[in-house]
């Protein structure tokens, strides 16, 4: 799996190119079908880490005191177990 950085670097990548002159539209096609599945893919990994901080935000003051996930229930059904 690629990094977060990596694929931030690819995206500027494909911006560089489909922003020189005398790019085919064949080409521009491709890098922007390539650019808007790495955009989709970063803002699944951004939403991921945003939960996480939530979390850590939310984190119990007691040590016996579960922290509140009403937030995203998906987890706090995992956590539970």
């Amino acid at each position: 799996m690629e990094s977060f950085e990596n694929k931030i670097a690819r995206l500027e990548e494909l911006n560089a190119k489909m922003k020189e002159s005398g790019i085919s539209i064949e080409d521009a096609m491709k890098y922007f079908s390539e650019g808007t599945k790495l955009a989709a893919s970063l803002e699944k990994e951004i939403s991921k880490m945003e939960r996480k901080v939530e979390i850590l935000l939310n984190k119990p003051d007691a040590p016996d005191e579960k922290p509140d996930f009403g937030l995203f229930p998906e987890l706090s059904s995992t956590e539970e177990n």
